[in-house]
């Protein structure tokens, strides 16, 4: 990640854009560019290919985007400048604006990608961690609807110095730099260690739309007609937390047979809240997980696991 951004874009591997500018070959014409940026030796590789009616295509690149962009500007400058048509002035023109890069719309979806917040030199416009309203795609272990009624209790070394009012607060202003978007070993996306996290520590609150049990099902059965995942955490037995469509990124975590974490019902100001907490000591960089605890189905309805433990059981239910 390192070379795949700057201070005013970040670069994603297989990024393409059209763009219609002036014309290198006719003054007061304009053709399409179609801009790409690819990986070459572990680099950037930024593409433009110039498509002009009546013209061949031409293949330009450059290690960054405003190097394969001069290839553009300074023969459209010098043509417009000997024909008398309005002059441009290129070095005012920025590559990252002419990819598209720095476009709002882009920008909030780039800023979204997995694996983000290790740019330290680009400067975020739409924040760390826009992920709270981001589309799930298909999960091909289907419902992700997880039982915290069984998991043990957490932070007990800390009871005695810490409420767990507290320490829901604290987590809640903190929980930004506990943890960071990739993907993951196990399956599709996953949430990792931002930093390390000592045994203990409530790590991120699993948040969604709170809804009756009835009304879960009656979704779930929507969702899976709609081959959409399904992200759902029981509170109790009356309630459950549809993180599906809008839903923070503790909806991430991926299943384990040995888990770094543990999820528990805590009440704060009378309100229950679902919180993954930390079993044992995690380090940095490492995926966080936690046992699902799915009832156990028969052979027809089994979903295989893949978390990889010495111990796997093979099956989430």
């Amino acid at each position: 990640m390192k070379v795949f951004h700057n201070q005013a874009a970040i670069f994603p591997v297989g990024y393409h854009a059209n763009r219609i500018y002036w014309s290198m070959r006719h003054s007061n014409r304009r053709c399409k560019y179609l801009c790409y940026i690819e990986e070459e030796a572990g680099l950037p590789l930024f593409k433009i290919k110039v498509v002009e009616k009546g013209h061949d295509d031409l293949i330009l690149t450059g290690p960054t985007p405003k190097a394969v962009w001069n290839q553009i500007l300074e023969p459209v400058a010098q043509m417009r400048s000997s024909s008398g048509t309005l002059k441009l002035f290129p070095v005012y023109l920025k590559g990252e604006d002419l990819f598209g890069l720095t476009t709002s719309a882009v920008t909030r979806i780039i800023e979204s990608l997995p694996g983000v917040e290790a740019c330290e030199r680009y400067t975020f416009r739409y924040g760390r961690n826009p992920l709270m309203e981001w589309p799930l795609a298909f999960n091909p272990s289907g419902s992700a609807r997880s039982e915290p009624k069984v998991s043990q209790s957490v932070a007990g070394a800390h009871q005695g110095r810490h409420s767990k009012s507290s320490q829901y607060r604290r987590m809640k202003a903190e929980w930004k730099t506990n943890v960071y978007l990739a993907r993951s070993r196990i399956q599709g996306l996953g949430l990792y260690a931002a930093r390390d996290i000592e045994k203990c520590t409530m790590v991120i609150e699993y948040i969604g739309t709170i809804i009756r049990s009835e009304v879960a099902n009656r979704k779930e059965r929507l969702y899976e007609s709609q081959n959409r995942g399904v992200y759902m955490f029981r509170i109790d037995n009356d309630y459950v937390i549809d993180a599906t469509i809008t839903g923070g990124p503790a909806r991430y975590i991926n299943h384990s047979c040995a888990p770094n974490c543990i999820t528990e019902v805590v009440t704060v100001e009378k309100e229950n809240k679902i919180i993954i907490s930390s079993c044992r000591r995690i380090q940095r960089g490492e995926e966080l997980c936690y046992d699902y605890k799915f009832d156990l189905e028969d052979d027809q309805h089994k979903i295989p696991c893949h978390c990889g433990a010495v111990n796997c059981r093979k099956w989430m239910n």
